[in-house]
């Protein structure tokens, strides 16, 4: 069995949830309607660095706000596909449209919704709070919960491991 550490180095591609992973999953719902989530400064740091690195960054979200478009959007996340009934589907568009093969893409994810693309992504993790089903199936699991950096642990690690982590001169902000 091929460790996960060894698998990251074929990652070029970063697929997320985004309610519980880039959240801890709470949603403010006021009086009008509108929905309010809660991200992680850190997390969107390493997110639009790993932009800036060239890796292909995604949400595959079933939940549908202009929040979660907003935000990605501000960080440079161009592949941000809401609403999806159909995980799956989405995830095989992403593939094609990307040239890429499931095991170059670490994928994200908590809960079970996840669970099918999870299963093929070339790297399953997930947060530290996921469902028992997502945590017993994933090759990592974050020590940190959703939406409080685990976004961040696992795109360090893949940057780590390609050398194009923090560098003390060059740091791009």
């Amino acid at each position: 069995m091929i460790n996960y550490k060894e698998k990251l180095g074929a990652i070029r591609a970063f697929v997320f949830d985004f309610d519980g992973v880039m959240t801890d999953g709470s949603v403010w719902t006021y009086g009008d309607g509108e929905t309010v989530r809660c991200g992680n400064i850190k997390d969107g740091y390493a997110i639009q660095y790993a932009v800036k690195k060239g890796y292909i960054v995604a949400v595959i979200s079933g939940a549908t706000s202009k929040s979660i478009d907003n935000r990605m959007a501000s960080l440079g996340v161009e592949q941000c596909y809401t609403g999806c009934g159909d995980k799956t589907k989405t995830f095989n568009d992403f593939l094609q449209k990307n040239g890429l093969r499931e095991e170059e893409v670490l994928c994200m994810g908590d809960d079970l919704p996840d669970y099918p693309i999870l299963k093929r992504a070339g790297v399953s993790t997930c947060p530290a709070d996921a469902a028992v089903e997502i945590r017993e199936m994933c090759d990592y699991i974050s020590i940190h919960p959703g939406g409080r950096g685990c976004v961040r642990d696992v795109i360090e690690q893949v940057l780590r491991l390609h050398g194009q982590w923090f560098h003390q001169d060059a740091v791009i902000w």
